[in-house]
């Protein structure tokens, strides 16, 4: 830790209880008054140094010679600041620290201290030793950190800007280049095995230096300077990545909803920090998802999810969480499905996940892929070009397979309607399924969970996937599900007869083909691989003459069920009809009954 020696006389002061008095014998004529402490001092020390003082004695002396009475409540630093500076106008020893050289700059200028009231005054005193603590990263840090305290002073005479430049230069050069670790930095940067003497590392073995070696550092800024220090770092050329992990760092540290600890402690003290309230926490969760780079991959998507999460507890503001779904879009191919079940916060949500987030986070990439692709030409040429083309399709292909798990997990909720759910499966294109078993399964489920849906929608939502991209075992459980329409169980059962078909007459192919390419002396092998081929022919033929038997079947069924409707319908009719003549019988008979009553009377 850098430090300054200035005075030369020994302690001259002497301070009962808010009243600090002068030990030379002399009696006071000068009383100055800061807050509720008081100086009782001489004037010739003072106005010999301070142009400011100096002026305010001429002007406040009393003709009797009684002491005068200064005020200066407005003094950068307080008591604490004056106590230094009075010492150093009587020449007794003080000692210039990172912890009080900004309060006491600051001091200087607003007492006009400088060349003109005493060569070596204070103001050149103060901005020789900046200029040793400029030097030293744990130094610069701890001066920044005083700044808070005169601030405004402080950003007057550009001392904020020059501790943050210092650590900005830093943070973005490689310690490893010098083959000495930084000052103040964290464990993984110092040497293992090594002594000190005289300051001097006598090890030979040094461990290297990570890229995080500042991170904790700088954690204890507020959030005014850190930001200022990382928009510094960036424009000093710092990586990305290295950006958007230092706010990650600060984000988990005071931002506790995040980890949802009742209480966290300070990484360096081990001691308990005051929980910031929410209010506070989302303002500060908006700040640092502002700062963060708007690139691809460089902070974790799970991550940016938990960030969204927290800003839905906090209640951040509408923007910052459209600012998170969309960075969550742009890179939504590196997320994991448990991440993304983000659920509804409030009473009058009805799903149990929050899936309109869910849509607008699948809308944003899907607008990314489809710009991506507009830009492209169609015929792809160079080679660069290609693979660009197949990342682009395996990412959206890796996003078809993980909407179809989300709507597998979220199906069984009875409240999702089915406008939503057909609006998240058809988001995706069908050339992005190579299989369509994902899909399917989300579709049986969606159905077992909603049986009141109408034959119009259960065709509907069926339309979503494709039959013929069916693996075997999801065309084998199609084919006997019952929840599924008639009509496309009849067409996952000739896709794969189509398919079966189809690979009997390549086997059929490359096995003529190879008949009359062998070799005449090779009988023996070309006999056994022809048994062998027969047998698996003749097990695909039985395989195909199955499903046709099954295809017929449900054909006539079919059939059936329709000439049962016609003919019931034709019952109710021929029933109808016979009721209405029995009436008209019966209401003719008692018409009749009543007559010959009549005529009896």
């Amino acid at each position: 830790m850098a430090y300054m020696r200035l005075g030369s006389k020994s302690e001259a002061f002497h301070r009962d209880g808010q009243t600090w008095q002068c030990t030379s014998g002399l009696q006071s004529d000068v009383t100055v008054e800061i807050g509720e402490m008081s100086f009782h001092l001489h004037k010739f020390p003072l106005l010999s140094r301070s142009g400011m003082l100096e002026k305010l004695i001429s002007e406040l002396s009393n003709a009797d010679g009684s002491p005068c009475v200064l005020q200066l409540s407005q003094l950068p630093g307080g008591a604490k600041s004056f106590e230094l500076v009075a010492k150093f106008c009587y020449g007794v020893k003080i000692e210039l620290t990172s912890m009080n050289v900004v309060s006491l700059r600051c001091a200087a200028e607003y007492l006009q201290m400088s060349e003109e009231y005493g060569e070596g005054n204070l103001i050149a005193q103060t901005e020789a030793f900046l200029t040793e603590v400029f030097g030293n990263w744990t130094d610069t840090i701890k001066a920044l950190e005083t700044c808070e305290e005169v601030l405004v002073h402080a950003e007057e005479l550009h001392i904020v800007s020059r501790c943050i430049h210092s650590l900005a230069v830093k943070a973005c050069a490689d310690p490893n280049l010098f083959g000495w670790p930084v000052a103040g930095c964290n464990e993984t940067g110092r040497t293992s095995g090594a002594g000190f003497w005289n300051g001097i590392c006598t090890g030979s073995k040094t461990l290297s230096i990570t890229d995080d070696w500042w991170y904790e550092d700088v954690s204890f800024l507020s959030l005014p300077l850190y930001k200022r220090l990382i928009q510094a770092v960036e424009a000093g050329g710092m990586r990305a990545e290295n950006v958007a992990g230092a706010l990650v760092f600060y984000a988990k540290k005071y931002i506790p909803q995040m980890n949802r600890q009742s209480s966290f402690k300070n990484l360096k003290t081990g001691s308990t920090i005051s929980i910031p309230s929410e209010a506070d926490q989302g303002s500060l969760l908006e700040e640092l998802v502002e700062l963060l780079p708007y690139k691809k991959g460089v902070v974790h998507t799970r991550f940016l999810l938990r960030l969204l999460r927290t800003a839905m507890v906090l209640q951040a503001s509408q923007p910052c969480r459209e600012n998170l779904e969309r960075r969550i879009g742009l890179q939504l191919d590196q997320s994991a499905l448990e991440d993304l079940l983000i659920p509804n916060i409030g009473y009058s949500v009805e799903t149990l996940y929050d899936i309109d987030c869910f849509q607008r986070i699948l809308d944003h990439f899907m607008s990314i892929e489809q710009a991506s692709a507009a830009v492209s030409p169609c015929i792809i040429m160079e080679e660069s070009q290609i693979a660009d083309g197949t990342n682009s399709l395996t990412s959206l292909t890796m996003v078809a397979n993980l909407v179809d798990a989300y709507l597998a997990e979220v199906a069984p909720d009875i409240n999702l309607k089915f406008p939503k759910f057909q609006s998240l499966a058809a988001a995706i294109p069908d050339y992005a399924r190579p299989i369509a078993d994902g899909i399917y399964r989300a579709i049986d489920i969606y159905l077992k969970a909603h049986p009141w849906l109408t034959d119009a929608d259960r065709e509907q939502i069926c339309r979503l996937m494709n039959c013929q991209k069916l693996s075997l075992e999801a065309s084998t459980h199609a084919a006997q599900n019952e929840r599924l329409p008639l009509r496309v169980i009849v067409q996952v059962l000739f896709f794969e007869q189509l398919r079966l078909r189809t690979s009997i007459s390549g086997w059929l192919f490359v096995s003529d083909n190879l008949d009359s390419s062998q070799d005449p002396s090779s009988v023996l092998p070309t006999s056994k691989w022809r048994h062998r081929e027969a047998s698996d022919i003749d097990e695909v033929r039985e395989r195909v003459s199955e499903l046709e038997k099954e295809c017929q079947t449900m054909r006539e069924e079919f059939k059936k069920i329709k000439t049962k409707r016609s003919w019931n319908i034709f019952c109710r009719r021929k029933t109808h009809q016979d009721c209405n003549v029995k009436a008209q019988k019966a209401c003719s008979n008692e018409k009749k009954r009543h007559q010959k009553g009549g005529l009896g009377i």
